[in-house]
């Protein structure tokens, strides 16, 4: 059998076809080419439209059956990753009602905050596990409270994946992990928080059917079958948030393992058989793939809203024209250190591990007559990497001390710079396995309709090809504790304004 995963990206759809025997990609294809725009109306808001989802999802397959390498008629499950905590909203005629407002938003922050207070600090963390925060749950409050008229006219609320599932077949379906990322799920009862509906006065039937991770959620209807060249009433398998998609795709299922991503955001997904929470949330705990009430697996999730945009947004505004490899390579003939210029990567919207502080990214030390474009480059990267070892330290703090980190050869892990200074920095040795998270989506779907055996069956074929080692952690540590002495400054700085 073969198998379509579709990854719903910030930046683009990626689609691939898998043959379920290899577990490996007969083609892959990305649309479209350029990254896609995120609408920012005011500061600290950020929307797509998923319409537009829905359309570069189409452009994307029929992309890669463009490729003549497979029988479109021969795939028979799909699976989707997509961009966490979006609100999509539709209407009876499943029509959309607005734009999504996306995981880097911060127009919620303040009703989240609310929110924890008048449902109990104590209560929330022990039964959601989390602060409400910024996430899905306060998006949707927020659209309550200053778009009455559209809230108004609601039938269902659903993440990203929900709705290009819903596209494919007509079906609206949620699982316990999409609804844990929303912060809508309550871990001690199993089933959508009553907490959250009563404090922000939802009613409970916005909220499609609860189906597991890994089983069919709708079959493709006939009229998409024949625009996409696919066979109708093939399932729609499997639906997971991106990083619980990427930790599936690293065979990061059981207590103790972690992965990373370093994309346009940045994350440590590391797995745990416990209800535990951050007193602070700085770190969140979702359900995983493969979480259920006889067998917890819970995804503890550090993110950093900033990471790969600063990168490309150092890239287009000091170097327009020069590719990610040029620019590594730049940076790579700089010194450990970057000669006293640090960076805080902290651009992108309210971060949850500075306590959803909105602290903007920041250039320091820069000097007219030493710096140059090369050393920009660097510090970036570096000042990323930091960022990522700050928020393994909270992780360290929870209980989470990981031996080695799972990472695809992907975006900013293309860099030898950032992996060394990711690999240092943490003092972690590094994993690098051949995946992608629209193959995991994929491999999703196989096992959502039983073609392995076990979860672990779907990835006998996926070994890591690549260790990457610390070698100069002692000499990372004084750099890293003047970049922390520069942020929490800048944080001290923030709570005082």
């Amino acid at each position: 059998m073969l198998l379509l995963g579709i990854d719903v990206g910030t930046s683009s759809i990626k689609v691939s076809v898998v043959d379920s025997e290899t577990q490996s990609a007969l083609v892959s294809a990305q649309y479209p080419e350029t990254e896609t725009e995120i609408k920012s109306l005011k500061t600290g808001w950020a929307e797509q439209s998923p319409e537009m989802w829905w359309d570069h999802v189409q452009n994307a397959i029929l992309k890669a059956n463009a490729s003549g390498k497979y029988n479109p008629k021969d795939i028979g499950a799909i699976g989707i990753a997509y961009q966490m905590h979006g609100l999509v909203i539709v209407d009876k005629e499943q029509r959309v009602l607005r734009d999504s407002i996306i995981w880097c938003d911060s127009r919620a922050v303040e009703i989240g905050n609310s929110a924890f207070q008048k449902i109990g600090e104590q209560r929330s963390l022990s039964r959601l596990l989390n602060s409400p925060g910024n996430f899905t749950a306060s998006k949707l409050a927020w659209v309550k409270e200053n778009e009455p008229e559209v809230y108004a006219q609601i039938d269902k609320v659903m993440l990203p994946g929900d709705f290009i599932a819903m596209k494919l077949t007509g079906d609206i379906t949620i699982s316990a992990s999409a609804l844990s990322e929303g912060i809508l799920w309550d871990f001690q009862d199993d089933a959508i928080s009553q907490d959250v509906l009563e404090c922000y006065g939802f009613s409970s039937s916005l909220f499609p059917p609860v189906k597991p991770v890994f089983s069919e959620h709708g079959y493709i209807t006939s009229n998409v079958a024949e625009r996409l060249s696919l066979t109708p009433g093939i399932p729609v398998a499997y639906k997971s948030g991106d990083q619980p998609n990427n930790a599936l795709s690293l065979n990061v299922l059981q207590p103790g393992e972690v992965a990373a991503t370093a994309g346009t955001s940045g994350v440590i997904y590391g797995i745990s058989d416990q209800l535990s929470y951050d007193p602070e949330s700085r770190v969140n705990t979702f359900a995983h793939v493969n979480y259920a009430a006889d067998s917890k697996r819970l995804g503890v999730l550090l993110c950093i809203n900033g990471t790969g945009i600063l990168n490309r947004w150092v890239r287009d505004n000091f170097a327009a024209g020069t590719s990610y490899a040029q620019i590594n390579a730049l940076g790579q003939e700089i010194p450990l250190g970057s000669a006293g210029l640090r960076v805080l990567p902290f651009g992108n919207g309210a971060e949850r591990m500075l306590n959803n502080k909105m602290v903007g990214a920041h250039f320091q030390n820069i000097d007219f007559n030493l710096h140059t474009q090369a050393h920009i480059f660097r510090a970036v990267q570096e000042g990323i990497a930091f960022a990522f070892r700050y928020g393994l330290d909270i992780m360290r703090g929870n209980g989470m001390n990981p031996s080695v980190i799972r990472v695809g050869k992907a975006n900013l892990f293309l860099s030898s710079l950032f992996t060394e200074a990711f690999v240092n920095a943490t003092n972690i040795p590094v994993e690098f396995y051949d995946n992608d998270g629209s193959v995991g989506a994929a491999i999703g779907s196989g096992i959502g309709v039983k073609v392995f055996a076990s979860e672990s069956e779907a990835f006998t074929n996926k070994k890591a090809f690549q260790l990457i080692e610390p070698t100069s952690a002692d000499l990372y540590e004084p750099v890293y504790q003047d970049w922390k002495k520069l942020l929490l400054k800048q944080l001290d700085l923030n709570n005082a304004n």
